[in-house]
């Protein structure tokens, strides 16, 4: 609800109403003029108390047209002024910069740009924060609050895991103030990610959703489509031992636990799977989700498949009668596999392509095994006497 004095005009918008009635605008329309952008709207009484007041002074004509050039500076979309919300809109022009540049592909200052503009983003970002809780943003030197000392601060509104993020990006800035650093954008690719990822973040919890930059770019930084053995050959690239020093100190005294935060350094790995075209996709998983974590357990370590898939056909049909106290023949399993697609049929021409969650083929000796997932699935779904009539009328 709107604050008493907010749905009050200001001594401004007072000489502002007086000089439109002067110019013999109508309430109505002057009413509408100042209530555009305005958080909390004004009624017709307002207008008329000007009009009332002959002691009322009026603004002049040159702050008569800022007014009008103020009231069209609003975007619809974020609600922002540019004159009221400088430093709002020059936060996020400055992330939406630093992400189109380093997109381009016509541009080779990347890590560089990046890393400049992401500071000023963040800086602008906290100091209309601080600003709006009334803290003095300049200091008795002049210079203006420094990004570095508001992380610092016991009420910086940011995680630890952002903040560190922050400071890997002030370690860039300052070196390539002094260093070329030539194509090591790949390398801190994943921390850039997490900042833009960061600042969207930030700027919608402190200041509203509205704010989102996802209306206006994609937040993740597309580089130019690569096949797969273009991705395999920059993976392995040797990064020069110069690039490989900044890293280590950026990541000094990091845990693997603040390493592998997606606040900190982004990534998303991509796993290549045997799959029908209509199931032939990327999916993005939230990594504190439940699949989240057993996804991370599994590429994170290599698993010999007899430890994924330990069971053979009649040790799943002894294993599933046990559990689901019904009876389970080698026949319904088969038809069990038909029915949830888990794996081709005898002779298939591409006999791997199976269920990974549940089954596995083994080409050296021609045969599947299943996981323990499998054998829960199965009881499931014998626990519902209609599926179990679904799964022995299947066809084979």
């Amino acid at each position: 609800m709107p604050r008493k004095n907010e749905v009050s005009l200001t001594p401004d918008e007072k000489r502002i109403v007086k000089a439109l009635l002067i110019k013999g605008w109508r309430n109505q329309d002057i009413q509408a003029l100042v209530n555009t952008g305005r958080k909390a709207t004004i009624n017709s009484g307002r207008i008329t108390g000007v009009k009332q007041n002959p002691a009322q002074g009026h603004a002049s004509d040159s702050e008569l047209a800022f007014f009008h050039l103020k009231k069209r500076s609003y975007d619809p979309q974020t609600g922002l002024n540019q004159y009221d919300d400088e430093r709002l809109v020059r936060a996020r022009e400055a992330m939406i910069l630093a992400v189109q540049i380093f997109n381009s592909a016509a541009l080779k200052f990347k890590t560089e740009v990046f890393t400049v503009l992401a500071n000023v983003a963040w800086t602008y970002l906290l100091h209309e924060h601080y600003d709006r809780k009334g803290v003095r943003l300049v200091t008795d030197d002049g210079r203006s609050l420094l990004l570095g000392q508001m992380l610092n601060w016991n009420d910086c509104p940011l995680s630890e895991d952002v903040k560190r993020n922050l400071k890997a990006m002030k370690t860039l800035r300052d070196k390539v103030e002094h260093l070329i650093l030539g194509q090591a954008d790949r390398k801190w690719s994943p921390l850039f990610q997490a900042c833009c990822l960061n600042f969207d973040k930030a700027i919608c919890q402190l200041f509203g959703p509205q704010m989102t930059l996802s209306n206006d770019l994609s937040l993740a930084l597309q580089f130019a489509k690569m096949n797969i053995e273009q991705l395999a050959t920059a993976a392995s690239y040797d990064v020069p031992a110069h690039i490989e020093a900044i890293d280590a100190q950026i990541t000094e005294g990091m845990t693997l636990e603040q390493l592998n935060s997606t606040e900190f350094q982004f990534r998303v790995i991509y796993s290549l799977d045997a799959a029908s075209k209509s199931q032939a996709h990327f999916q993005f998983v939230n990594p504190d989700s439940a699949e989240g974590k057993e996804i991370h357990n599994v590429l994170s370590r290599k698993v010999a498949a007899d430890d994924l898939y330990p069971l053979k056909p009649k040790v799943v049909v002894s294993a599933v009668e046990e559990r689901a106290g019904v009876a389970f023949t080698s026949t319904d399993h088969t038809k069990a596999c038909r029915l949830y697609r888990v794996r081709p049929k005898a002779g298939a021409v591409k006999p791997a392509m199976t269920d990974k969650r549940y089954c596995i083929y083994h080409a050296a000796h021609r045969d599947y095994t299943y996981s323990h997932e499998w054998v829960d699935r199965l009881v499931d779904e014998l626990a519902d006497p209609e599926r179990i009539a679904a799964i022995r009328a299947t066809k084979l």
